[in-house]
């Protein structure tokens, strides 16, 4: 495993054309995952939590999403402060 080339802004893979592509390398990532099936197979696996505060199920995919909900918005915060220390 080489990290340099993991670790790269750049996109692995082979280079498509992108043309007429109105949706930005993220969120065509975003949306592989999201309809992935292997994704979709995390709604029938439940997320246990020992003594439960709530009475609903929790299931692995709606922990994923609330995490990535999370993570997103602490990454934008995190990009607007770097934003604003950095600012010239």
């Amino acid at each position: 495993m080489q990290w340099s080339s993991l670790l790269s802004s750049q996109r692995i893979g082979a280079k498509k054309s992108n043309t007429g592509v109105f949706r930005s390398a993220f969120e065509q990532d975003y949306d592989r995952i999201i309809f992935s099936h292997p994704f979709r197979r995390l709604q029938d696996k439940t997320q246990v939590h020992p003594l439960p505060e709530h009475d609903f199920v929790h299931t692995r995919l709606t922990h994923s999403l609330e995490v990535s909900s999370v993570g997103r918005s602490l990454g934008k915060k995190v990009g607007e402060t770097v934003l604003q220390r950095h600012a010239t």
